[in-house]
């Protein structure tokens, strides 16, 4: 590959990401009141669906949650696990790209799994594991499961303009 090539590629990877970054961190902040807490809707979930379209979600996605949460003023393990956890929804998603509605679930999966015991340890939140997996589940399908679809279906169409894989 040439080296222009190489580097217009790389310089679209990053500022693709970037972007899936800052709309992650602004959907979550402007919304934090419903976005953080054991009921929780975090409108923000909605971007993991877009390792469909480019691997380049995956970092943005992940750096986005991690900003969001630490200037949220997050506990340390909940910026740590709950950005964690982002990733590995983000990264299974990827691997799910041939299969457009399965993308969706690692990352209903991921935040249901790991977040409540974000809840319990790191900010003490006396209710039930179980009980919490069910309130966090209910919030990823509603984010991830509904308005992920949508923006999943609404962007379909315009893949190859949005998300090209090198620069022209």
């Amino acid at each position: 590959m040439k080296k222009k090539q190489l580097s217009s590629k790389t310089t679209l990877f990053l500022v693709q990401g970037a972007m899936i970054a800052a709309v992650y961190v602004a959907l979550t902040l402007v919304v934090s009141p419903i976005a953080f807490g054991p009921i929780q809707f975090r409108i923000s979930e909605a971007l993991t669906v877009l390792p469909y379209f480019t691997p380049a979600a995956i970092p943005g996605v992940f750096i986005g949650c991690l900003l969001a949460n630490s200037l949220a003023g997050s506990v340390v393990l909940d910026v740590v696990l709950g950005s964690l956890a982002t990733l590995i929804g983000a990264v299974a998603s990827y691997g799910l790209r041939k299969h457009k509605y399965l993308v969706c679930i690692p990352p209903i999966a991921a935040n249901t799994l790991i977040v409540p015991w974000v809840l319990r340890y790191g900010y003490g939140y006396p209710d039930a594991i179980p009980w919490m997996m069910l309130t966090v589940g209910i919030g990823e399908v509603l984010a991830v499961g509904g308005l992920g679809n949508v923006l999943l279906l609404a962007l379909d169409r315009y893949k190859k303009v949005i998300f090209r894989s090198s620069a022209a």
